[in-house]
């Protein structure tokens, strides 16, 4: 007899109609189905009154490389327990070490986990100056062997910083682009503290690639000193390059954030890079970014499209970030609470909510893995 669920009375946010209405949202063996009149006494109802019905959010920048890195955090307790039902490690694991990773963080949690794959070997289990060395770079056949045999791996990453790259300037960058043409697949690049610059890591992305901490608060940044984006980011853009807010530990400015949506209309995901040392603070979870968006002025239905559909695009993924029917129930089910928080972001800027999203249950694969009965909510209207 199959196993039918019924979520009803929420209103549910459909990133690819635009819409947020009150509607039925009917599961069946797993998958997403047309709601219709069951009398089978296998059916379970969800009443998600007073809760917004999404599909499962992803945060496509994390790092849960527990017991191998220092950066390691539970994928659970940052997946499934904060609403968020895909993970995507952010080059925690590399070549040598991702049969671990596997092993280890992938097929235990009940979190969808992906990577995107370190282009340095050892990722970041040997220090977080990864790329300093050319020698330690993945080569094109361990690329190719890796990519043909793990498909949870949706892209590479390469850490663009001073710190990072030391003497190695944009040569790290320039690998990460051959290995990224062979493998057809996309790089994600975190930019931070220069060298290399902007200037000479924009013009090596294409369409599809992916600027992670595009919102930082630091010098030599994406904003000039008139508010524009510089050229090279202004052409990167154009040609298809995305970005990505990647809040980390020093990565996200309000400040920042407000300039680029005071001059362009271009979409962007966002994501947490949420590790052990700032899952206290300033970053806390997903939904606790989402809720920054919000109270600078993004309309809920962007700021859960940025973590829905928008991630799922930006992963090359068609069967998550989506209500199709025929697609695997991976549905978050959350709140906005009447809370006044003070939250904080990565340069100590100081921002007051009125209000904060909280999860309440949490679907994957058509089954209930995460349920928090203790938050009160009442009705959001005016964020519709």
């Amino acid at each position: 007899m199959p196993e039918e669920i019924i979520i009803k009375n929420g209103y549910v946010i459909d990133p690819q109609q635009d819409t947020i209405e009150i509607k039925e949202i009917a599961v069946r063996n797993g998958l997403l189905v047309e709601p219709q009149d069951s009398s089978s006494a296998n059916v379970t109802y969800i009443n998600a009154e007073g809760c917004y019905v999404s599909p499962g959010f992803i945060d496509m920048h994390v790092h849960i490389f527990t017991g191998h890195t220092e950066l390691g955090i539970d994928a659970d307790l940052v997946g499934i327990e904060q609403g968020v039902t895909t993970v995507v490690d952010a080059g925690s694991a590399g070549y040598s070490d991702y049969a671990a990773f596997k092993e280890k963080v992938v097929e235990p949690s009940q979190t969808k986990v992906l990577s995107f794959l370190n282009i340095a070997r050892k990722g970041l289990t040997s220090g977080l100056t990864e790329l300093a060395n050319m020698e330690d770079l993945m080569s094109i056949e361990e690329a190719e062997e890796i990519f043909k045999k793990e498909p949870s791996i949706v892209g590479l990453k390469a850490r663009m910083s001073g710190s990072v790259v030391k003497n190695s300037g944009i040569k790290p960058l320039q690998h990460a682009r051959m290995l990224a043409d062979r493998l057809s697949v996309p790089i994600m690049v975190h930019i931070g503290n220069p060298p290399p610059h902007l200037q000479d890591i924009f013009p090596l992305l294409s369409k599809g690639d992916i600027v992670t901490h595009a919102f930082h608060g630091k010098k030599h940044g994406i904003m000039n000193a008139e508010g524009e984006l510089i050229p090279e980011a202004l052409d990167a853009l154009k040609r298809g390059v995305l970005f990505d807010v990647g809040h980390g530990t020093s990565s996200f400015s309000y400040e920042t954030l407000m300039k680029f949506r005071e001059q362009y209309d271009d979409s962007f995901t966002t994501s947490t890079d949420i590790y052990i040392k700032n899952y206290q603070s300033p970053v806390c979870s997903l939904m606790t970014t989402m809720t920054k968006l919000l109270e600078l002025g993004i309309p809920l239905i962007e700021v859960v499209k940025s973590v829905t559909l928008g991630a799922a695009n930006a992963l090359g993924a068609s069967d998550i970030g989506t209500l199709a029917l025929g697609t695997k129930a991976d549905i978050t089910i959350f709140k906005i609470i009447e809370q006044r928080t003070i939250l904080i972001d990565s340069e100590g800027v100081e921002l007051e909510a009125k209000q904060i999203l909280k999860p309440y249950m949490v679907l994957r694969n058509g089954k209930v893995v995460y349920h928090d009965e203790s938050t009160n909510s009442k009705r959001a209207r005016d964020n519709l």
